[in-house]
């Protein structure tokens, strides 16, 4: 569920954080001149011609840091867009060799954490990060990220010191964008809301990406209010931007589910089938529809599931077990899966599968961890209140 400082989820990521064609682990090629795979979008999308331009540089100039630090930026902003995780393998194979000629390059700590953090090693993120920004105080990027691992990890007194942080360094909006997520997690949903979109309104023209971000939040911030049209507003003027981001399409998508507009979702996600996060929004649509191709997709996913379970790539664990709940009608293997991904990411959406493969499995006591996390942080959502008191009450049957 991230991008910049934007930091969108990491389920998502990464929500977001928020995988194409294989769902394969990031993949390290061996060295510059070996040839993976041609992805399908080289010919068209610009940006991978640009960085296929770049790449015929660095043939030239193999010890050229700048270089390999703008191509390996590149390829990770590819993955963060389109969700393709061998993106980041290209990333970190083009810094691999520089490693320790760059070690005093805050650019170099800045690509290694991002690196760090697709593949949730938090830890070693944090620590990379931390390193950029002690070489260079000015740059902006390392601090934001790294308020974004904490809000993952539900660290919400080191997120907000981030975003203190960023203060005298971004764009107002930047930092008020980072405070404003923070408060609404935190209790203070609405005067957040409302703060967020004046300053919004106030900020004057900014880069599409922060505007998408800020656009996104406040969707989701109208959705946890039931402010449905204003939510949707957000959706839809976050997507005439012209960003291609795989966690908007995603987080839209869900709102079209919620709201029983299935229909929606396929035109919506036309074409992404390559991407496991968005192709399992695609499959529960068209189950929705008894659409024909629903169980293709079906299909797809679930060899893709099984195919990173034999690899031991956790990336995309929420995903699966909403597919296992929701799909496979498999409450004891969602179960798993969702408390496995509990332990490394900590947002709503982990919580909530948490919650639903518990009430579902029977096994009320596995989302105390999630209920914990809701009542200490009062978080408010209208999904998962009712979400937490049906657990209790099955719990007090026990």
């Amino acid at each position: 569920m991230m991008s910049v400082f934007l930091a969108r989820p990491l389920a998502a990521i990464l929500f977001l954080g928020l995988s194409i064609t294989t769902a394969a682990a990031p993949f390290t090629p061996a060295g510059d001149s070996e040839v993976v795979e041609r992805l399908p979008s080289g010919s068209n999308d610009p940006a991978v011609r640009r960085v296929d331009s770049l790449r015929k540089q660095l043939a030239a100039q193999p010890n050229d840091i700048p270089l390999r630090l703008e191509i390996a930026r590149r390829y990770f902003d590819l993955a963060m867009a389109q969700g393709d995780p061998r993106y980041v393998g290209y990333a970190s194979a083009a810094i691999a060799p520089v490693a320790q000629s760059a070690a005093g390059n805050a650019g170099y700590w800045t690509v290694r954490g991002l690196i760090q953090q697709y593949s949730h090693d938090f830890a070693g993120a944090l620590q990379s990060l931390a390193k950029a920004r002690e070489l260079d105080p000015q740059l902006v990027e390392p601090t934001a990220w790294r308020s974004a691992i904490h809000m993952v990890q539900a660290n919400y007194d080191d997120a907000l010191s981030e975003c203190t942080r960023l203060v005298p360094l971004a764009h107002p909006l930047h930092a008020q964008g980072c405070t404003a997520y923070v408060q609404a997690s935190t209790g203070q949903l609405a005067p957040a809301y409302e703060a967020l979109g004046k300053s919004l309104a106030a900020a004057g023209p900014i880069a599409p990406e922060l505007a998408l971000w800020v656009r996104t939040r406040l969707a989701e911030m109208a959705m946890r209010l039931q402010r449905w049209p204003d939510a949707e507003a957000h959706f839809k003027e976050a997507l005439q931007l012209g960003v291609t981001d795989q966690f908007l399409l995603g987080a839209y998508a869900d709102f079209l589910l919620q709201k029983k507009r299935p229909a929606e979702v396929l035109t919506l996600l036309a074409g992404w089938e390559r991407s496991d996060i968005l192709l399992l929004r695609l499959a529960l649509a068209g189950r929705a529809l008894n659409d024909p191709r629903a169980a293709g997709w079906a299909a797809q996913l679930r060899d893709r599931f099984a195919a990173a379970a034999q690899r031991g790539d956790r990336l995309h664990e929420q995903e699966a077990a909403r597919f296992e709940l929701d799909i496979e009608g498999n409450p004891a293997k969602a179960l798993e899966l969702a408390q496995r991904n509990y332990k490394d990411q900590k947002e709503p959406r982990d919580a909530e599968i948490l919650i639903r493969a518990a009430i579902a499995a029977k096994q009320t006591k596995a989302a105390q961890p999630a209920l914990d996390w809701l009542r200490t942080n009062k978080y408010e959502d209208p999904v998962l209140a009712p979400l937490a008191d049906q657990l209790v009450a099955l719990g007090a049957k026990r």
